[in-house]
């Protein structure tokens, strides 16, 4: 009976203690749950403020504040944020950060300084908080010290290094160090970043790729190289400072920009229109700052390349195959085959020259880039 007694004691003992360590170990699993739910929320907003801002920056302070939209929302959420914020130091002090940084956007630098400070002095080390601090130096040799010294404490599979190389890259492009740039931005969108930071850059990345060989260029040309719009007069500038493309004109000499113009011009180098669509030339010149598109840019670059190949059979050869018939057909959607421009164009995009920017259309009537032209000089030149 005693041993009866004593095992009903014992089993009692166990069930209670066991029933202690169960009601424990729930409370302490639904206390671990609403903290990783917290944390989790605080990620997403985190990353939600991100794609707001990333874009403004990546744009610039004048541009960023004609988005007065994006501006004011993304402002609006960063009160929100504040209001809502627990007791975590990380979270707070990137807060505060990303505050700073779309203070800068909104020209308020003293403001985005002082953020800074605090968000450094809640959360030693975040990220948001490091870019800050980079955003606010002007000068970028001391910025480069600033990203390089920070890269090499972070490391390169480390948080933050995806965000330390767009910087890097920014500021490459600052000091014309363009290739450099171009593979800062490669590493910053291998490593993992949000899209957000693709998407924002890329155009920046093609920049400063299609600038990796103009390390040699003079003052003057890269001006227009910055440029998302040029006239003939640049076109005809970069062509004589930085290729032998127009000696078969000038024969050496040191020639104006206005008579090699003119020479261009009476030589048929250069189109009196850049209208695909015309049937017959105007009688009107047209003036040297006058904005060349991607028409007027194939029927010139075209030409230099049948010139450099002295190969005039060139000027003919897609019409030729493609216009002639009872139904002259095109194989660029928006070229017509009967088009003056039809030759220049479709040779251009065949020795890849230019592209078509969607795959099918070529897109005429858009502007092109200095770095692009000059890119295409170049390739032109070295044949």
């Amino acid at each position: 009976m005693k041993n009866s007694k004593l095992k009903h004691f014992i089993l009692t003992v166990f069930f209670a203690c066991a029933t202690v360590y169960l009601f424990s170990s729930c409370i302490s699993l639904k206390s671990d749950i609403k903290v990783n739910s917290h944390k989790d929320q605080m990620e997403k907003d985190m990353s939600e403020l991100e794609k707001i801002i990333v874009p403004l920056e990546a744009i610039g302070g004048n541009e960023a504040r004609k988005k007065q939209t994006e501006m004011t929302s993304a402002r609006q959420m960063i009160i929100k944020l504040e209001k809502e914020s627990a007791a975590d130091a990380d979270y707070s002090g990137k807060l505060i950060a990303w505050s700073g940084r779309l203070a800068i956007l909104e020209g308020r630098y003293s403001d985005a300084l002082r953020l800074y400070r605090q968000s450094a002095a809640v959360s030693p080390g975040n990220i948001p908080s490091t870019i800050l601090n980079i955003r606010l130096e002007g000068d970028p040799e001391k910025r480069m010290e600033i990203i390089e010294r920070e890269l090499s404490l972070a490391g390169h599979n480390s948080a933050g290094f995806g965000e330390l190389q767009i910087e890097r890259g920014r500021s490459l492009i600052e000091l014309k160090r363009f290739s450099e740039a171009a593979g800062a931005f490669d590493l910053a969108f291998s490593s993992g970043l949000n899209n957000v930071y693709r998407e924002s850059y890329t155009s920046g990345r093609n920049y400063a790729w299609e600038l990796r060989n103009s390390g040699g260029a003079s003052s003057g040309s890269l001006d227009m190289l910055t440029r998302e719009t040029i006239n003939w007069n640049d076109c005809i500038t970069l062509a004589k400072n930085e290729t032998q493309l127009l000696r078969f004109i000038s024969g050496g000499r040191d020639t104006s920009i206005a008579e090699l113009f003119n020479r261009l011009l009476e030589r048929a180098f250069i189109p009196y229109t850049q209208d695909i669509a015309v049937n017959e030339w105007p009688k009107g010149k047209p003036s040297t700052d006058e904005v060349v598109t991607r028409s007027g840019a194939a029927w010139l670059i075209w030409r230099l390349y049948a010139e450099a190949r002295a190969d005039r059979g060139l000027l003919s050869r897609y019409s030729a195959r493609y216009a002639t018939g009872a139904n002259p057909r095109s194989p660029i959607a928006d070229i017509p085959p009967l088009s003056p421009f039809f030759d220049s164009i479709l040779g251009c995009v065949e020795t890849e020259f230019m592209s078509l920017p969607d795959g099918r259309n070529f897109r005429p009537a858009l502007p092109i880039r200095g770095a692009e032209l000059l890119s295409i000089l170049k390739k032109i030149d070295s044949l």
